[in-house]
């Protein structure tokens, strides 16, 4: 993604952006930022509104400056407020919290304003946190054994204690969700989400618009179950300012909660108390995106395309509307009113140096190419030096007696053009750029050629196409090719729609040894425990 899309990280020098790892960007106008480097230096820049960029004072920062406190700490994740209070989690799962406190949202005990990261203790200390969410003035974190910890504003009951009065100190949140582990929590302004290891979801807080989902628009003090969703396995939740969106493990989209600016994607304005599925006809959905700072939503499809809808740069799109974009962080660093991050910026360093780009104009270049691979009639130029560095089996192809090793013309008819092209094209670039539809033929190949990289990147291609009709073939597929990645996936998948799954024809044609392999993987994932 190109970062410069963000206004306050187009201030910064480039060599410095191909450095970072992380990032966050934050505040009422989008203009504060908290940066990780790969170094693990962490550096603040922006308006520093209420000591929010944790230097150590209230002076703005036009250029980055280094946050010596969390420097070193191994920063995994940060989550940010509207009142302009940040926390931040180490990989060894330490809390930090800084910034504006006037509703103990640093959970340490008082109201004091704090400049500097401080290390969150009491019932957090010796616990792993892995996740944080921030909401108007109130946060939540979840640690590496599924227990939710709330804290700050409560007068919605947001932080999920029975009462509306406030917490200045962690607490685990136990009515509901206190005996199940929970993968997932997410924060709307004045809402808190969690969402458990068995798919189902339950919300609490403020409900005036009916961000709870439960079917009325009362506060809950304590977790509830999201209604509607009850045949569904969540796999992603999260909110918007006053909207929540979930997706299920079949690509389903569903929406609830305020639908003023059409944030819920349902081509009006009405609320909806519960959640309704969103435009079912775009296809299968891999992942949302919402912010609690903002009415506008996003997802991306099965195929890489990005939709958008809600408030968008001030006009209000009430259905999902396609994006040129590739990435869902573009939708918020373009659309977005405030133009803020909805999750961590996440990157490794990439960067496009004139060798890179060299390399790939060099691809299927006539001219420089010394070798031409015929694939259904299409050619192919390559250059046999690269391959030869690049892949062991052309190593081979080339350095050893085979019959190709002297040919310019090299005939192919094991493989298709696209998938051909794909794997030639990878090993010029890195990148993968295949449908869907011909992932199975990549995998194939990779397989095939001992490429364990591109094997597990074809995996991951494959689970988006995961279904309860074609589970059953892609389980056959993936104990064919060892891809254990995708043979794990497949059979949680079939877990969670067994009935279904074995009255498929595809399953009723899987050979009897692989059945009664399916059946016993199944059967000790708890398939069969009721």
């Amino acid at each position: 993604m190109d970062l410069t899309k963000w206004t306050v990280l187009s201030l910064i020098d480039s060599k410095f952006l191909r450095n970072l790892k992380l990032a966050v960007i934050f505040g009422n106008l989008g203009s504060e930022v908290i940066m990780v480097t790969l170094d693990d230096d962490v550096y603040a820049m922006g308006c520093n509104s209420s000591g929010c960029l944790g230097l150590g004072d209230t002076a703005s920062a036009l250029q980055p400056r280094k946050i010596e406190s969390l420097s070193k700490k191994k920063i995994k994740g940060l989550a940010y407020g509207s009142g302009l209070h940040l926390l931040a989690f180490s990989d060894s799962g330490e809390l930090y919290t800084w910034g504006y406190n006037t509703y103990s949202q640093l959970g340490n005990g008082n109201t004091n304003h704090t400049l500097i990261p401080s290390l969150v203790g009491g019932v957090l200390a010796g616990k792993t946190v892995i996740q944080v969410g921030c909401g108007n003035h109130h946060c939540l974190a979840l640690t590496s054994e599924g227990e939710v910890y709330a804290w700050g504003q409560n007068n919605g009951g947001q932080c999920g204690s029975g009462t509306t009065t406030g917490q200045s100190v962690p607490r685990r949140v136990t009515s509901g969700i206190g005996g199940h582990k929970v993968v997932v929590i997410a924060c709307g302004q004045l809402t808190s989400m969690a969402l458990l290891h068995d798919g189902e979801l339950y919300g609490w807080g403020y409900n005036g618009n009916g961000e709870l989902g439960i079917g009325n628009n009362n506060n809950q003090h304590n977790p509830v179950r999201v209604s509607n969703l009850h045949k569904a396995f969540v796999t992603q939740i999260v909110c918007g300012f006053a909207h929540c969106l979930a997706l299920t493990d079949q690509g389903e989209l569903y929406a609830w909660g305020a639908n003023s600016y059409g944030q819920l994607g349902t081509g009006y304005k009405t609320h909806h108390l519960s959640p309704v599925i969103v435009a079912p006809e775009l296809g299968k959905v891999v992942e949302i995106a919402a912010c609690h700072l903002s009415h506008i939503s996003a997802a991306m499809l099965h195929d890489g395309k990005i939709f958008m809808w809600g408030h968008c740069r001030g006009h209000s799109i009430f259905s999902p509307s396609l994006t040129p974009y590739t990435h869902l962080d573009e939708v918020f660093a373009c659309y977005s009113t405030p133009a803020v991050t909805w999750r961590t910026l996440q990157f490794r360093a990439r960067q496009d140096t004139p060798l890179a780009e060299t390399l790939r104009l060099a691809f299927n270049d006539e001219s420089t190419g010394d070798i031409c691979f015929k694939v259904g009639g299409n050619s192919i130029w390559v250059h046999k030096a690269i391959l030869k560095i690049r892949c062991q089996y052309y190593r081979a192809m080339f350095q050893h007696p085979w019959a190709e090793a002297d040919q310019e013309t090299v005939e192919i008819e094991q493989f298709s053009y696209p998938v051909y092209y794909c794997f030639l094209k990878y090993l010029y670039t890195d990148e993968v750029d295949l449908p869907v539809d011909e992932a199975l033929g990549l995998l194939d190949l990779a397989n095939a050629y001992c490429e364990t990289e591109l094997k597990s990147r074809c995996q991951h291609l494959i689970r988006q196409s995961v279904n309860i009709e074609n589970v059953a073939v892609l389980f056959e597929t993936s104990l064919k090719y060892e891809a254990q990645d995708l043979e794990e996936y497949c059979l949680r998948f079939a877990v969670h729609h067994l009935t279904a799954v074995v009255q498929t024809e595809t399953f009723l044609k899987l050979e009897e040894a692989t059945t009664k392999q399916f059946i016993v993987r199944v059967g000790r994932m708890g398939a069969f425990r009721y």
